[in-house]
């Protein structure tokens, strides 16, 4: 995977360019170079969609650690992760990449018996919470990190004698 840190990095500079060109300049506009790549890689979980051999999608996860993030609006949960960089290349969406990979993300919270999947978007046209809606989560709460105003979005797990699986969303 750590060969595959120039990809990532090439990756989500292409999404940060199209985000731009789509939305204006914004915090969604910086592109990471390989040495951040290769730092988040050390830290989180990262999952990837391929084409072949092309890379064209990625999504990292975290152990969310309450201490360090304002959880408040989140359900409490013994062992939640944190959902971060979802990025699928710009001729690849709206063709089921990113789903993809959010199902991945949930499957691995399974996996690792995790509670809960937390996540932030930005409050902005920029911003996947539509899309977060799609995949089965659950708007939480809102916040402003740094004059960046962020929406909160959680998707919970269950447990049953039947084994795991997702907790129902309330239709909205």
């Amino acid at each position: 995977m750590k060969s595959d840190a120039r990809a990532l990095a090439a990756l989500r500079s292409a999404v940060a360019r199209s985000m731009t060109e789509r939305f204006g300049p914004g915090h969604w506009s910086a592109c990471p170079s390989k040495a951040e790549v290769v730092r988040q890689m050390r830290a989180s979980h990262v999952l990837v969609a391929r084409r072949g051999p092309e890379l064209i999608g990625t999504v990292r996860l975290v152990r969310a650690v309450p201490w360090a993030i304002d959880s408040s609006s989140f359900t409490t949960v013994e062992k939640p992760l944190y959902v971060l960089g979802l990025a699928v290349a710009p001729d690849c969406r709206e063709k089921g990449v990113g789903r993809q990979l959010m199902d991945a993300a949930k499957q691995a919270a399974l996996s690792w018996d995790c509670q809960a999947l937390w996540l932030d978007a930005y409050d902005h046209e920029a911003g996947a919470g539509p899309f977060y809606v799609k995949c089965g989560f659950r708007r939480v709460g809102r916040t402003e990190h740094r004059d960046i105003p962020l929406i909160f979005f959680e998707w919970l797990a269950t447990r049953s004698a039947d084994g795991p699986s997702q907790q129902p969303v309330p239709q909205s």
